[in-house]
């Protein structure tokens, strides 16, 4: 779902970090107002890091295509969906500098794409869902946060000029719903086993 540099033109570029940098920015205001910082900046360094080394892990699939996992949804359940946009953000930045995954000036669509798409669609439906249950909580806000991540890459992609939606629906769609149920399906014993061991993590404010 990386996007590199160069596929997006540089107006719709700007428009996206743009956008990118008002979710960061909200973050960061609320973040200031919170007593609890230092817990939030050790938990969303442990999430980066985690997230950056899970994506290093190529899985074979089905579709030729090795899958990666994401960990953001992971992170808005647990941390809240503005914090995923920035662990989003702080993966993203390591992967290109150290992985060579995504770019600078596509950085932005990237962070609209896996953080906020992933972030706020996972939250949302977690809130709803949490009331009836956990379980099923996880694997539906994980799934269905990473398909508004996968529509919002279409849409991304289509706006660049890339290819049409019918073909970029055709091929990435498949995909991404392998890897959601997937995703989904492991986020549900990682939740349980962070309940247990850490469960001020699971009651904790979500920013």
């Amino acid at each position: 779902m990386h996007i590199p540099d160069g596929i997006i033109p540089l107006w719709q570029s700007a428009i996206y970090w743009i956008l990118a940098l008002i979710n960061l920015g909200i973050f960061f205001y609320i973040f200031s107002r919170k007593t609890d910082r230092e817990i939030r900046i050790v938990a969303t360094g442990l999430f980066a890091a985690a997230a950056v080394a899970v994506s290093s892990i190529s899985i074979p699939s089905p579709f030729g295509v090795p899958v990666h996992f994401f960990l953001i949804p992971l992170a808005a359940i647990i941390l809240g969906p503005l914090t995923a946009v920035l662990v989003a953000t702080l993966c993203l930045i390591i992967q290109f500098f150290i992985l060579g995954m995504g770019g600078i000036t596509s950085m932005g669509a990237n962070i609209l794409t896996m953080g906020v798409g992933i972030g706020i669609g996972t939250y949302a439906v977690y809130r709803i869902v949490s009331e009836l249950d956990t379980s099923l909580a996880v694997f539906s806000s994980t799934f269905l946060g990473i398909m508004v991540a996968t529509a919002v890459h279409i849409m991304v992609l289509f706006a660049a000029g890339v290819a049409s939606p019918e073909m970029l629906m055709a091929t990435l769609i498949p995909f991404y719903i392998f890897v959601a149920v997937i995703e989904g399906a492991a986020n549900i014993f990682i939740v349980s086993f962070i309940g247990r061991i850490k469960p001020e993590l699971i009651t904790m404010d979500k920013v």
